[in-house]
C-alpha cells in the first residue's frame, strides 16, 4: 500500500515523501536536489552520536519527483530487510540558489506495527465527513481541509481501531454542480470532480487542491468516499458555494 509519512505506514509499505518548497509566498524550484538520506533513531546512544541517529538508505537525485513547481517526492519501499518498526528522519541535501552552499532539511516519520484486530461482528460502523471552507470567491485556488471521525462507540478499543482505519484507508472526493430537477446526462455535465483520490493526508484529515478559476459561481455538491475491508463508505452530499 501506498502512504503519506503521516498514514501510520508499516514495513512492506510504499512510503512517499514530500517537501515543498517556498521562496516568499510562491512555490519556488530548489536549483538542486543532490540526494534524500534515511535515518533511524537507535535506542543505544554515545557521546559522539548522542540522537542515535543511524544511515539506513541514501536516495538519490534521480530519484527525486519534481511533481510541480516546488513540489518534490520520492517513494521509499519499506522492506523488512531495511525497515523496522521506529522513527525515522529524512534529510534532503538541497542547494537552495545556484553557487550557494548545500543546505540540509531534516524531516521525521514514524513506522507503525501492523494493524491487527478481531471482532464477533464485521466492520459495520461508518464515519462522519466535514469540510472547510465551504464558501470561496470564484477565481481562488484553495485546499479543502476535510476531517474524517469515526461514527462508532466511544469504547476505547472499537474507537481506536476506527480512528487507524480513516487514517490508513484511501479517501476519495466528488464535486458536481447543484442542478435541482436535471436529466440524468445534464448531470454528467456538471460533475467537477470525478472520484479523485485525496493523496495529501496527515492523520485522520484530508487535504484537496480546489481551483476554482474555471468554475462558475453557484453552488456545488460535494461528497466522500473512503474504501476499508470490503465495505464502500460514502458520505452524504455537502454544500460549497462559489461566489
Amino acid at each position: 500500500m501506498s502512504k503519506e509519512r503521516f498514514q501510520n505506514p508499516v514495513v512492506g509499505d510504499e512510503l512517499k515523501l514530500r517537501v515543498f518548497a517556498y521562496n516568499s509566498n510562491n512555490y519556488r524550484n530548489f536549483n538542486s536536489v543532490t540526494k534524500v538520506e534515511i535515518y533511524a533513531f537507535d535506542d543505544e546512544k554515545t557521546a559522539a552520536n548522542p540522537d542515535g541517529k543511524r544511515l539506513v538508505q541514501t536516495i538519490e537525485s534521480a530519484d527525486v519527483s519534481l511533481d510541480s513547481t516546488g513540489q518534490y517526492s520520492t517513494s521509499v519501499e519499506l522492506e523488512q530487510a531495511v525497515y523496522t518498526i521506529g522513527r525515522y528522519s529524512d534529510v534532503w541535501t538541497v542547494e537552495v540558489e545556484s553557487g550557494e552552499t548545500e543546505a540540509q532539511i531534516e524531516n521525521s516519520f514514524e513506522i507503525f506495527p501492523d494493524l491487527w484486530f478481531t471482532s464477533p461482528v464485521p466492520v459495520v460502523y461508518g464515519f462522519d465527513f466535514s469540510f472547510r471552507p465551504n464558501k470561496i470567491r470564484q477565481g481562488s485556488k484553495n485546499y479543502l481541509i476535510i476531517d474524517i471521525t469515526p461514527n462508532v462507540p466511544k469504547t476505547s478499543d472499537l474507537n481506536r481501531y476506527y480512528q487507524n482505519l480513516a487514517i490508513v484507508s484511501p479517501l476519495k472526493v466528488s464535486i458536481e454542480q447543484e442542478c435541482g430537477e436535471c436529466m440524468p446526462a445534464e448531470q454528467d455535465l456538471r460533475l467537477v470532480v470525478d472520484c479523485e483520490l485525496v493523496e495529501l493526508r496527515e492523520k485522520c484529515v484530508g487535504y484537496y487542491y480546489l481551483d476554482t478559476t474555471e468554475m462558475d459561481c453557484g453552488i456545488y455538491n460535494v461528497w466522500f468516499q473512503m474504501d476499508f475491508g470490503d465495505t464502500v463508505h460514502i458520505s452524504d452530499k455537502q454544500q460549497v458555494q462559489i461566489y
